[in-house]
């Protein structure tokens, strides 16, 4: 063999090897990062206070939707959308309801924060709010009765 055949053989063997570290440091950086990422998650649950929102759970402060939880905190129970923007201070429109309610509805939907224990009522998760107590699930007592068909106003 010649010589050049002989050196093109072990440069093609090294470039072989080279690869294949390459692919070994490749992975053993994505495992140090994975690692890296467990550390801060447990520095994370460490530092996090009983009753404040979960630390991985984004939510600017000062936006309404940290605003709405201030108030289900304060009041200590769940709230109807409508009392919820009257105590924000906002005007109770479609509009500002349907804003609100999308809003709170996403955190519903992630399971993170805020729960929906009845229709257009949200409260918190960390107050344990996912079924609104002491509401009847039957009409009023009068409901349906009271007049007869032919006493009925035209």
């Amino acid at each position: 063999m010649s010589e050049r055949k002989i050196i093109e053989g072990q440069l093609s063997k090294k470039i072989t090897e080279i690869q294949a570290l390459e692919e070994k440091v490749k992975s053993a950086r994505v495992y140090v990062r994975a690692l890296e990422d467990i550390l801060k998650e447990l520095d994370k649950s460490a530092t996090a206070t009983p009753g404040s929102v979960e630390s991985d759970v984004s939510m600017r402060r000062g936006s309404s939707v940290d605003q709405a939880r201030a108030v289900i905190l304060e009041r200590g129970a769940p709230i109807h959308i409508d009392d919820l923007l009257e105590a924000l201070g906002r005007e109770v429109t479609r509009e500002t309801k349907a804003s609100l309610t999308g809003s709170l509805a996403a955190y519903v939907r992630r399971e993170e924060v805020f729960t929906r224990p009845a229709p257009s009522t949200f409260g918190l998760i960390e107050l344990g709010h996912f079924e609104i107590a002491d509401e009847p699930n039957e009409p009023p007592g009068a409901f349906g009765g009271g007049q007869e068909d032919d006493e009925i106003p035209f």
